[in-house]
């Protein structure tokens, strides 16, 4: 479950307050003494963080916990920094500090009010100087906040005391109210950009001391188009071939050094030991400071954990960093059978963008609308148009189809994403392939497309089918549920091959499936032609500028499905896509990991596959 974030702390005798740890988001489970210990996106934990793990035995109880592992410093507090390198300097305390229970003794608690989990919860914790009770306050939100302020805390969660958990869902029951903390910083270069981004990649920053500069970290974060183009036309009369520090700066891509002579404000999260800053954003130009005026500072220690980047400030208007998205009509319901509004598939993109972004980020989107929900036929539109927010990134490409460029949106972001869903997206189709390399796809799709007269025992037993045949060929190859009633079966390929040879490969492959399974397979991709009672083979997914529903994408489908990533175990007679929804695929996720991040492999060798199948 996640929360809202608000700006200010308020008094309410239906809210508890705890304090907002500084650590990493964590669920243990303890089942007849084995344990899982692992991160929100899936991160296995039980390794990293042993002494916990061996700790966790002590519950005597089954049970499902929610909490933050933290490192405490000298003083007692949270410290992210000591966190992050506790492998390598575990000399500081490490704590699990528990604060939800979500399943106690076969039974789950998630529709329990809040208080009275937290009951239970302190009636199971064992006696453990690791394992440790998040306690609370009661009612006295702005003077709890107060003192989490004096003892430079991250900030407080507030949650309502009735509260239920909602598994992967951010609700306005539960708010994080934090501290900011901003600085000056000078302008010493910048660095080049890479993949769709324009004009530079990050702002390297700098304070004086004395007659030194001193490097205290660079951001490329808090720009737009129109703010990084203005940004570029300031530093290039300032371009100079040496840099002002003298310790080598280490970047990811080659500098370019400036003068001197422009200050900026940054909002930050924590200052290092060396007097870096952490999570760096750009906020804005200061020119009423000169240079000489930003000095370096005493490092005071601050214990704030990285922002998550959804903030939702009301039912209409979503933050992500210097980002807003202006939602429409939130409460218009998508899916009628469901009660499933646009702000709940909003919401829900929110709640796995962690998940699906890494597959959509560098590549052209064909936007899918249905802006009166799942009964509307719906259209598909490709062009950014003029009317796209500046923090949407556009690439122009010639289509095919169309015979003319078109102004691709390029989903990099949370924020593209949410102005996508506000457009009616409720189905995210990517390109195969990325800016970087168009006409390289980076995977090859097999689309087991079923008529309406076949099972899906029979879409089952095609996917093992040709899984069969990849296995002879050598290829490795990853499933996921289509959303609706086929299943889609992917082959890396690593960027190696062009469009046609994969669309040939997967035709190969499709031909071997087709004389395994005669009785209701076809490669005729007419359905008058191929009758009602065959399934599509369709290879043709593989041509440039082809897309089809992401992995984690919401289809405009009864049922609010997903298109869902599956071990090749759980491909079975068993299975049911229809299970796999807007209400279950965050906490799938979490269990499981991201299962198909594997089609990004180096990818394999035609040659080699066609060698073992005879060729």
């Amino acid at each position: 479950m996640l929360a809202k974030e608000v700006k200010d702390p308020f008094d309410d005798k239906g809210w508890l307050y705890e304090i907002k740890w500084d650590g990493y988001r964590a669920i243990a489970e303890v089942n007849k003494g084995a344990i899982k210990f692992y991160s929100r996106n899936g991160l296995n934990f039980s390794g990293t963080y042993s002494l916990i793990t061996n700790e966790l035995k002590k519950f005597s109880a089954d049970v499902v916990v929610d909490g933050e592992i933290v490192v405490l410093n000298e003083e007692g507090l949270p410290s992210f920094q000591l966190l992050q390198y506790y492998n390598t300097d575990p000399n500081h305390p490490i704590k699990f500090y528990v604060f939800d229970l979500l399943h106690l003794n076969g039974h789950d608690t998630y529709s329990l009010p809040l208080l009275d989990r937290k009951k239970l919860l302190k009636e199971v914790i064992p006696q453990s100087e690791v394992i440790v009770y998040s306690d609370h306050v009661e009612e006295e939100g702005k003077a709890f906040f107060n003192i989490s302020k004096e003892r430079n805390l991250e900030g407080i969660m507030a949650k309502k005391c009735d509260s239920q958990y909602y598994v992967g869902r951010r609700t306005k029951e539960w708010l994080k109210i934090k501290h900011n903390q901003t600085t000056e910083a000078i302008i010493a270069g910048f660095t080049s950009p890479t993949g769709a981004r324009q004009y530079f990649g990050a702002l390297i920053l700098a304070t004086k001391d004395g007659d030194a500069y001193t490097y205290i970290g660079h951001t490329g974060s808090g720009f737009n188009t129109n703010s990084l183009k203005a940004m570029w036309n300031l530093l290039q009369p300032l371009i100079t071939d040496e840099g002002p520090f003298k310790e080598r700066i280490k970047t990811n891509t080659p500098v370019t050094w400036v003068k001197v002579e422009l200050v900026c404000e940054i909002k930050f999260t924590e200052k290092t030991k060396d007097g870096k800053l952490r999570h760096p954003i750009f906020l804005h130009l200061r020119e009423d400071k000169k240079p000489k005026e930003v000095k370096t500072e005493k490092v005071t220690k601050t214990n704030k954990a990285l922002p998550e980047t959804a903030e939702t400030k009301n039912s209409n208007t979503y933050t992500f960093g210097s980002s807003k998205v202006i939602t429409s009509n939130p409460n218009k319901i998508y899916f009628p059978d469901d009660d499933v509004s646009k702000k709940d598939v909003i919401e829900y993109y929110i709640s796995v963008s962690d998940y699906i972004l890494p597959y959509l980020k560098g590549r052209p989107e064909s936007l899918l609308r249905n802006p009166g929900g799942i009964n509307d036929k719906g259209f598909f539109h490709k062009d950014a148009g003029d009317s796209a927010p500046a923090f949407v990134k556009s690439q122009k490409l010639f289509s095919d189809s169309v015979k003319k460029d078109i102004d691709y949106i390029i989903c990099d972001n949370q924020a593209t994403l949410t102005y996508m869903n506000n457009l009616g997206c409720i189905e995210i189709n990517p390109w195969h392939s990325t800016l970087k390399k168009i006409d390289y796809p980076d995977y090859f799709i097999i689309d087991i497309d079923p008529s309406d007269k076949n099972t899906f025992n029979q879409v089952v037993e095609v996917a093992l089918a040709t899984k069969q045949v990849l296995d002879r060929a050598g290829a490795e190859c990853y499933c996921k549920t289509s959303g609706s009633s086929g299943l889609h079966i992917y082959i890396p390929a690593g960027k190696k091959y062009t469009y046609d040879q994969g669309k040939d490969f997967s035709l190969i492959i499709c031909t071997f499936v087709q004389e395994m399974l005669p009785a209701f397979t076809t490669l005729e991709r007419n359905l008058k032609k191929r009758g009602d009672q065959h399934i599509y083979l369709d290879y043709l997914q593989n041509r440039k500028g082809q897309t089809i529903s992401s992995v984690y994408s919401l289809r405009p489908k009864r049922g609010a499905t997903v298109s869902t990533p599956l071990l090749w175990k759980e491909v079975n007679s068993e299975l049911d896509p229809k299970k796999y929804t807007i209400h279950n695929t965050v906490a799938r996720i979490q269990k499981t990991g991201d299962i198909f991040s594997g089609i990004f492999n180096k990818g394999i060798s035609i040659n080699k596959c066609l060698k073992n199948l005879g060729y």
